[in-house]
């Protein structure tokens, strides 16, 4: 395995020989090229925020370019490369204004089903806004990108719509939650029905505004998760204990499936950080959803969801304890989508089955590196299935 000073070395030679074989389409302030499609809304300054489109420097299908949908199996190097392809242009403006060209030109960005052929203008030459990739464990909901400029005119030539987006966006009568729930059933990915819900796209009219990319993530895997977490609640119980294990972009799971009639969930992460010292952090709901906002953030729902999507299929109902061990080499926060298809991915592996719960999470822990003790001491599901109910006493 490559050693994390190697991967560095050769993501910042892959920037710099992408910028030398750009040059010539970076010292000019017109951008023109594809979007996948794709579009940023910021948070910072909220409600008047950057938004924008991000937009390669050349034509042809850049889909993969912001499709997590499309990367199973692509190494974190691969991942970075797609994103430094696309720069980022954007204005400040109010989330609750949706109108003007600008922002409709935006809009039928996240209507269409191909890629977009766009034109950005910016104030100056995009190369002067480098930003700083974070290298840190930390995972923010958004994915990086590297090229920022603030924008001065912005044009596009429109694609088709997707006809089920198309439809939510012209019902100005169901409730935001509602399309949600309607484009998922019908088939359209996280990843777009976000930015539709970013672009202010869904709902009733007069509750429509533009919603930061970080925050419409979030609410896209909540509002999935708690609607699959009310369909499986009269399903019948698992009739074993199972664990799922999976590495996924130097993320390693431990996937615990517990019989049970009232629905838990709960997800611990440790990590290790530059001075070799680990951390850990976790959340937790039992019997309903969690009553404050996860301190692992946007990670806990993107797992959840994974997790009401597997026992949505399989018609049961029980709680589940992730494990989740960030090793070092994953130095760059790819977003969480990285955690909601690494879950899903897990969740296609054969599990191991167990009999009773000690034996399950015995396994579980034996595929990471830190202590059962550890593991015990910060984890609420796991403290309480040691204690005996009154029940266990009376059968």
């Amino acid at each position: 395995m490559s050693s994390i000073a190697e991967i560095k070395k050769r993501l910042k030679r892959n920037w710099y020989q992408f910028i030398n074989n750009n040059s010539k389409k970076f010292a000019t302030p017109v951008i023109d090229g594809s979007s996948p499609p794709s579009i940023f809304v910021g948070e910072f300054g909220y409600p008047h925020i950057r938004i924008g489109p991000m937009i390669p420097p050349y034509h042809g299908d850049t889909s993969i370019l912001d499709k997590p949908e499309l990367w199973k199996g692509k190494s974190l190097e691969e991942i970075v490369n797609y994103r430094i392809n696309l720069l980022k242009g954007t204005i400040i403006h109010n989330v609750n204004d949706i109108s003007g060209r600008y922002i409709e030109s935006l809009q039928e960005m996240a209507l269409s089903k191909k890629v977009v052929e766009s034109t950005v203008t910016f104030e100056k030459i995009p190369s002067q806004y480098v930003n700083k990739m974070s290298l840190t464990h930390n995972e923010s909901e958004e994915i990086p990108t590297i090229f920022s400029a603030p924008v001065r005119d912005f044009k596009i030539i429109p694609s088709t719509a997707d006809r089920k987006i198309e439809k939510k966006y012209y019902d100005h009568d169901s409730k935001a939650t509602d399309a949600i729930i309607d484009l998922y059933n019908n088939n359209i990915d996280i990843s777009q029905i976000s930015k539709v819900l970013s672009m202010g796209m869904v709902g009733r009219k007069k509750n429509r505004k533009l919603v930061p990319t970080k925050w419409s993530i979030t609410a896209a895997d909540d509002i999935l998760s708690l609607y699959l977490m009310n369909k499986i609640k009269d399903n019948p119980i698992l009739d074993n204990n199972l664990v799922f294990d999976f590495n996924h972009l130097e993320n390693y799971y431990s996937v615990v499936f517990i019989p049970d009639e009232v629905w838990s969930f709960e997800m611990i992460e440790s990590w290790i950080d530059t001075n070799g010292r680990i951390h850990i952090g976790s959340d937790y709901e039992s019997g309903k959803k969690i009553d404050h906002y996860p301190s692992i953030a946007g990670a806990y729902f993107a797992a959840r969801l994974a997790v009401a999507e597997y026992l949505f299929r399989i018609r049961k109902k029980a709680s589940v304890l992730i494990l989740r061990e960030i090793h070092p080499e994953y130095f760059v926060s790819l977003g969480v989508w990285q955690i909601r298809q690494g879950v899903r991915e897990c969740l296609k592996s054969k599990a191991k089955t167990f009999q009773d719960f000690d034996s399950a999470l015995k396994y579980a822990i034996s595929k990471t590196s830190l202590s059962k003790i550890e593991w015990i001491k910060n984890s609420s599901i796991i403290r309480n299935k040691k204690q005996k109910r009154i029940s266990d006493y009376l059968t």
